[in-house]
C-alpha cells in the first residue's frame, strides 16, 4: 500500500471558494479503484494550511489517479485559488492495524 501525506496552502480568504472544488476532488478520488482513503483537513491553528492523507492499494492505482480528469481539473484551479507550498510524500506501508 502507498500512504501519501503532506500539506498545501491557500490564502485563508480563498478557503470558502475552494471547499466545493476540494469536495469534488475528494469524492471523485474516493470513488476510484484502488483508493482506500483520500482526505484534506484544514489545520486548526493555521488557517489556509491543509493536511493531505491518501491511501492507495499500489503504485498502479496512484498512477491512474494522476491521469484522471478530476486531477487535471483540480490542478487547473491551483493558480486561481492561490495554492502554494504543496509538499507531499509517498510511503510504502504494510497492512493497517488498530492501535
Amino acid at each position: 500500500m502507498l500512504l501519501i501525506v503532506g500539506t498545501f496552502r491557500l490564502p485563508p480568504g480563498n478557503v470558502a471558494a475552494a471547499r466545493p472544488i476540494m469536495a469534488r476532488m475528494i469524492e471523485a478520488s474516493r470513488a476510484e479503484e484502488g483508493c482506500l482513503d483520500y482526505t484534506y483537513a484544514e489545520d486548526a491553528l493555521e488557517p489556509g494550511l491543509f493536511r493531505v492523507i491518501e491511501l492507495w492499494t499500489d503504485q498502479t492505482a496512484l498512477d491512474r489517479h494522476f491521469a484522471t480528469q478530476h486531477m487535471k481539473d483540480w490542478r487547473g484551479t491551483w493558480p486561481e485559488l492561490g495554492i502554494t507550498e504543496r509538499d507531499l510524500q509517498a510511503f510504502d506501508v504494510g497492512e493497517p492495524r488498530a492501535i
